[in-house]
């Protein structure tokens, strides 16, 4: 009835074509969007694609045929590239694991007592010092990496890991304490005041309070510190020289031959795996980054 009445009036018949004709063009223009959008991911992840394809291809075959698929597949680049070097890249892999969990607990440690003095604690110099260290973000880090590196060499801590893993316990990422000070910010100051009431003390507070309520922006804290420090080339490079300490990066290095000839091969399969932990933890705690950065004012 509704139908036939549609019919009989012009007016409504009319607003019914408009009505059916809009919903056909954002049908069409929302179809065209995602076409975009796959077509733009595919351009993205082109290169990852490529890196595992490569990882199961020939030797011959990685820069002569630029195709997703090899001729046949090359599985044997796992497993021997796991033991092609003078150390198991098991050894490499607990390297990696050793720096990356001592950094993310020193950097979440270190960090969050840091955000926490600027954003609750009332104390004399207090946005001098918070400029002073947001001042620190803007260096690039060759500005400081010869000071750095003397410094470390008259402590006697090169070729350990050492410089790599102390800084992080001394709230040496400026990032991470604006990142978790933005986030303390937004937590009700009342939670404090009753906290106090109760007889809690400031070290109370953050820990009992503060911390549970800053999930989301420790979490974001704990993924982007774990992806830097896994992927980090030029700090191991610089500090690390026993083939028995490399970490993951150092031991894809060690691949490239300049003199004779290069494993690409067993390189990309390696590189393979080592992206496996990072998008492991990624994908586990994805919910976390969007939550912690969503919430503390990083749009």
């Amino acid at each position: 009835m509704i139908e036939a009445a549609v019919i009989a009036d012009p007016d409504a018949r009319l607003a019914h074509e408009i009505k059916e004709r809009q919903r056909v063009r954002d049908k069409r223009a929302k179809l065209l969007k995602h076409l975009f959008l796959i077509v733009l991911s595919f351009v993205m992840i082109y290169p990852l694609l490529w890196l595992v394809a490569s990882s199961l291809k020939p030797e011959n075959e990685i820069f002569g045929d630029l195709g997703l698929w090899p001729s046949r597949f090359e599985w044997s680049n796992y497993t021997e590239g796991w033991n092609a070097l003078p150390v198991s890249f098991t050894v490499f892999y607990k390297n990696s694991a050793i720096v990356t969990v001592l950094s993310v607990i020193g950097n979440l440690l270190s960090c969050s007592f840091a955000a926490y003095a600027f954003a609750r604690l009332k104390f004399n110099g207090r946005t001098f010092f918070f400029g002073l260290m947001m001042m620190t973000m803007m260096l690039p880090y060759h500005v400081v990496l010869i000071p750095q590196y003397v410094l470390f060499l008259n402590l006697g801590w090169v070729d350990t890991y050492l410089p790599l893993v102390v800084p992080r316990f001394l709230a040496a990422d400026g990032f991470f304490i604006f990142l978790m000070v933005q986030f303390f910010r937004q937590i009700p100051r009342e939670l404090d005041e009753a906290a106090m009431i109760d007889g809690c003390s400031p070290f109370k507070i953050y820990w009992a309070v503060i911390l549970p309520l800053s999930l989301p922006a420790m979490g974001t804290a704990a993924i982007f510190s774990l992806i830097w420090v896994w992927e980090d080339f030029l700090a191991p490079l610089i500090y690390l020289n026993d083939v028995n300490s490399y970490t993951v990066p150092l031991a894809l290095r060690m691949f490239i031959d300049q003199e004779g000839q290069s494993a690409f091969g067993q390189m990309f399969a390696m590189s393979v795996l080592s992206l496996v932990p990072v998008l492991i933890f990624f994908v586990a705690f994805q919910k976390l980054i969007i939550r912690g950065i969503a919430t503390s004012g990083m749009k």
